[in-house]
C-alpha cells in the first residue's frame, strides 16, 4: 500500500508517495524469511512444506507394562522425522487423593459382584492391584506420576513415501501394543509441538509414573554411551555420542580395517589426540609420515628411522626386569624374540641354524658379562657386529657370519649396527619408517615393536601402541607371531594394541590374523572395498544390510563395535582437531602456506 499527502493547495494534482519507516522495515530480510518454507499447505492429515509432506502422529495408548529399549526400532529407523517428548510432572499429594477414590470404586465393584456370586473379573483385579502398588510407590517417594505427551512428524518427498513411513512405525510399534493416531485437522499444531520450540500445542497425554517412562529415554538406543571415556564419533542411527573407554574392556586393544582414503588414520590420530587429553601415553608406528605434525603440536617426540637417520635402535638393548620377574627369565625370553628377528633378517633359518644362533647370541651376551646369573642392570649391550664375530668363530654359522655382513659393514650397516640414542620420555612417541627401503621395513617394525615392548614392561602406565599399516609386519610369520604375543600379553602391563590395515587380504590371510581380532575388544570397519567386504562380512558375522552400508559408506563412516555391541558410527571432530590431523593433501599444503607466511612476518 503506498500512502499520499498533498502539497499545498497550488500543487493539489501533483500527489507524491510517502514510504513511511514501517513499510521499508518490512522489506527486511530476517532469520526467519531465510528457514521458512517457500509455501504452505494444509490438509485434514498432512502438510506440504515445500517440496515436502509432513504427517504428525500421537500415541494415545501404552500396554500395562513397557521393556527397556522398546523405542529404540523406532529412532534408529533410517528415515527422516522428529520427535518430541513432553513430560509434566504431576503434584503427588493430588495423585494420592485421586487413587484413594479409585481404589474405593475398583473395590466397590469387586464387592458388587462377589454379592451377586458372580466369577472373578481378572480385569477389576489386576487394576486393583496396579493401584494400591502405585499408592504405596508414590507414598514411599520411590515413584512419581508425570503426563507424557509423544509426537512424532514424518517427512518424505512423496504422499506414497509418507503413507509407507507410516505404516512401518505403525506395525514396529503396534507389536508392542502401542498405538499411534494421526492428528486430524491439527497438523499445523503437530508440527509445531514436534518442532525445537518447547511448545506442546497437541496436549495428547497419558499418565506414566517413573520407571515406564525411563524407558522411553531416546538415547538408550546407543549401547555405547558410557559416562567416562572419549568420543569416538556419533550414531548414525539417532545420532547420539559414542562414548567409550577401551581400557573398560576386558582387554585394551583394537583393530581397524578400511580402504586407502576411507579416513582409518584421521579416526585413529583423532582418538591419539583426545586420549592424550586424558593422560594416556601414545607410541605410533608411522609408514606413511602422518603423524609428525600431531607429534609437533602436543609437544611429543618424532624420530625417523631410516638408513640414513641419525636415530638409531640396538635389537639387543635388554629390558630391565621388575621386581616380580627374575633376570634369566627376562634374558631368556630376550634371546628367542632376537632369534625371530635374525629369521626375517635372513629369510628364515634351519633347525641346525636355529640352534646355533640360540648359542651364538647367549655367548655375544656373555662376551659383556650379561649371564642369567648376572645383575645386567647398568651394562652395556652388546651391538650386531659382536654377534658376527661370534659366528664367525663357529663351526657351521659361517653363512650367517656372511648374511650380517650386509647390516655390519655393507650399506645397511648404520641402520641397526649402532647402539641406541633414542628417548622416549614424552606423553607422544612417533617412529617414522617412511623412508626405509619396502625389503628392511618388516625388519624395522619388528625392532621399534621390539624397543617398545621392554620399555613398557619396565613401567606400569596406561599406554597405547598404534601400529599402523600392519600387514607389513603382519608379511613375516615370524613378525606376525610376535605382534600376536605383545597383543596377547598387553593387558597385563596396561597397553592398549591398535593395528590397523587397509590390506585385508594380505592380513587375514596370516595364521596370526584371525588371533589378533580375537584379542581385540573394539573393532572399527571404515568403507570397503568390493573385493575384502565379503571376507569381512564372514568374519564379524555381518548382515547384508551391514556389509552395504560398509560399501556405501562416506569418508570417516562405518560400523564401531566393542565387545558384543556395535553401532553405525560417523567420525566427527571440531575445526581445531581437523587443522592438527589432516590427512588432506590440500589442507596440509594450506597449513604449511600459512606457516611459511607467519614464520616471513
Amino acid at each position: 500500500m503506498l500512502l499520499f499527502n498533498k502539497k499545498k493547495k497550488e500543487d493539489d494534482e501533483n500527489i507524491l508517495p510517502v514510504f513511511p519507516k514501517e513499510i521499508f522495515s518490512a522489506g527486511v530480510l530476517e532469520l526467519k524469511d531465510i528457514i521458512a518454507p517457500a509455501a504452505l499447505q494444509v490438509n485434514p492429515n498432512n502438510l506440504r512444506l515445500g517440496d515436502k509432506l509432513t504427517r504428525t502422529f500421537f500415541v494415545f495408548s501404552y500396554p500395562r507394562f513397557l521393556s527397556t529399549n522398546w523405542f529404540s526400532p523406532v529412532i534408529n529407523m533410517d528415515k527422516v522425522f522428529d520427535i518430541s517428548i513432553f513430560i509434566h510432572p504431576i503434584d503427588t499429594s493430588d495423585v494420592l487423593r485421586k487413587l484413594q477414590k479409585k481404589v474405593a470404586e475398583v473395590q466397590s465393584q469387586i464387592h458388587m459382584r462377589e454379592e451377586k456370586g458372580l466369577v472373578r473379573d481378572p480385569v477389576l483385579d489386576t487394576a486393583y492391584q496396579d493401584v494400591e502398588d502405585l499408592r504405596d510407590k508414590l507414598q514411599q517417594a520411590q515413584e512419581r506420576l508425570f503426563s507424557l505427551g509423544l509426537y512424532i512428524t514424518i517427512y518424505s518427498d512423496t504422499m506414497d513415501e509418507l503413507n509407507s513411513s507410516e505404516k512401518e512405525i505403525k506395525s514396529i510399534l503396534e507389536s508392542k501394543l502401542v498405538y499411534i493416531k494421526p492428528a486430524l485437522f491439527e497438523q499445523i499444531d503437530g508440527l509445531e509441538s514436534t518442532l525445537p520450540l518447547g511448545s506442546d500445542k497437541l496436549q495428547v497425554h497419558s499418565k506414566m509414573n517413573s520407571s515406564p517412562l525411563s524407558s522411553l529415554f531416546p538415547f538408550v538406543s546407543s549401547d555405547l554411551t558410557s559416562n567416562k571415556g572419549i568420543l569416538y564419533g556419533i550414531n548414525r542411527h539417532n545420532n547420539s555420542l559414542v562414548l567409550f573407554d577401551r581400557f573398560s574392556m576386558e582387554n585394551y586393544n583394537s583393530v581397524t580395517f578400511a580402504k586407502a582414503g576411507a579416513g582409518k588414520s584421521y579416526a585413529t590420530k583423532l582418538e591419539i589426540l583426545r586420549s592424550l587429553m586424558l593422560g594416556t601415553d601414545v607410541i605410533v608406528i608411522d609408514v606413511e609420515k602422518e603423524y609428525e605434525y600431531l607429534a609437533e603440536a602436543v609437544d611429543g617426540r618424532y624420530f625417523n628411522i631410516s638408513i640414513s637417520s641419525k636415530h638409531h635402535i640396538n635389537p639387543f638393548d635388554l629390558p630391565m626386569p621388575r621386581e616380580d620377574e627374575a633376570p634369566a627369565d627376562v634374558l631368556r625370553s630376550h634371546v628367542i624374540n632376537l632369534i625371530g628377528l635374525f629369521r626375517i633378517i635372513m629369510g628364515g633359518l634351519t633347525q641346525e641354524e636355529d640352534s646355533v644362533l640360540d648359542r651364538a647370541i647367549t655367548e655375544t651376551y656373555a662376551s659383556r658379562d650379561i649371564t642369567a646369573d648376572s645383575d645386567f642392570s647398568n651394562t652395556a649391550p652388546p651391538i650386531l657386529s659382536d654377534l658376527e664375530l661370534v659366528l664367525a668363530s663357529m663351526k657351521g654359522a659361517e653363512s650367517m657370519a656372511e648374511k650380517l655382513k650386509k647390516y655390519t659393514q655393507g650399506t645397511w650397516s648404520s641402520f641397526i649396527n649402532q647402539p641406541s640414542n633414542v628417548d622416549i620420555d614424552r606423553n607422544l612417541i612417533v617412529f617414522s619408517i617412511r623412508d626405509m627401503e619396502d625389503e628392511l621395513r618388516p625388519v624395522a617394525m619388528y625392532i621399534i615393536i621390539h624397543f617398545v615392548w621392554n620399555t613398557i614392561r619396565r613401567q606400569l602406565k596406561k599406554r597405547l601402541l598404534v601400529v599402523d599399516e600392519a600387514w607389513w609386519i603382519m608379511k613375516s610369520p615370524d613378525g606376525a607371531s610376535f605382534l600376536t604375543h605383545i597383543a596377547k600379553r598387553a593387558r597385563k602391563y596396561y597397553l592398549g594394541v591398535a593395528t590397523i590395515t587397509q590390506d585385508v587380504g594380505d592380513f587375514l590371510s596370516s595364521p596370526y590374523g584371525s588371533p589378533i581380532i580375537n584379542n581385540s575388544s573394539i573393532q572399527l570397519l571404515l568403507k570397503q572395498s568390493p573385493t575384502a567386504v565379503d571376507t569381512l562380512q564372514e568374519i564379524f558375522k555381518l548382515t547384508d544390510e551391514e556389509k552395504f552400508l560398509l560399501l556405501e559408506s562416506d569418508v570417516g563412516e562405518g560400523i564401531f563395535f566393542a565387545g558384543t555391541k556395535h553401532v553405525a558410527i560417523k567420525i566427527i571432530s571440531s575445526y581445531t582437531e581437523d587443522q592438527i590431523i589432516t590427512s588432506n593433501p590440500e589442507q596440509i599444503l594450506m597449513i604449511k602456506k600459512a606457516k611459511e607466511e607467519l614464520k616471513n612476518g
